[in-house]
């Protein structure tokens, strides 16, 4: 990781340690959508792939995350397995909808998430076409986008007391 790069990470996390504890839901959430994937049916990590979920574990490893959760795909569990591992921490697995309607509907998971994690941070590993939904429920007001081949975003979201949420968009 370069040190442009790591300054901001730094920096984020930091300010993620300035939010008052009477937020209404987690410190903060790390969101990131899966790393490269094979254009296989199985559609397993790639070594660029793997070689990314690495360098997620160690821009993150020090962030204090409490949880993680994944989607039941072999990519995104593959993405955050190396930092789960790193903290010792059990993948935990969410479902938006997606999966079996094509419709996705993240406020179940949202709720659940605030539940469980109400002063915690915690990251999230999704899919191009579960994120902008999550992103959202989460009281992001960006409308976020992604592409096909874009598999760089780290979104750092920070819940507001009042509502809503601050977000950033990093690249790694």
């Amino acid at each position: 990781m370069n040190k442009k790069a790591a300054f901001r990470i730094a920096l984020v996390v930091s300010l993620v340690a300035l939010v008052p504890a009477a937020a209404r839901a987690q410190k903060a959430i790390f969101v990131v959508r899966h790393a490269e994937k094979t254009a296989d049916q199985q559609q397993l990590l790639t070594e660029a792939g793997r070689a990314r979920a690495q360098k997620l574990a160690a821009m993150l490893k020090d962030s204090g995350i409490a949880a993680i959760y994944s989607t039941n795909t072999e990519r995104t569990r593959g993405t955050v397995q190396p930092l789960a591992d790193a903290l010792k921490l059990k993948v935990e697995l969410y479902d938006t909808g997606a999966s079996m309607s094509g419709k996705v509907d993240a406020r179940p998971f949202v709720a659940a998430l605030r539940k469980a994690h109400p002063n915690d941070v915690v990251l999230v590993v999704g899919h191009s076409n579960t994120l902008p939904n999550l992103l959202e429920t989460l009281g992001c007001k960006e409308k976020i986008a992604l592409g096909d081949n874009e598999y760089d975003n780290l979104f750092v979201v920070v819940p507001k007391a009042g509502g809503g949420a601050t977000l950033a968009r990093l690249r790694y």
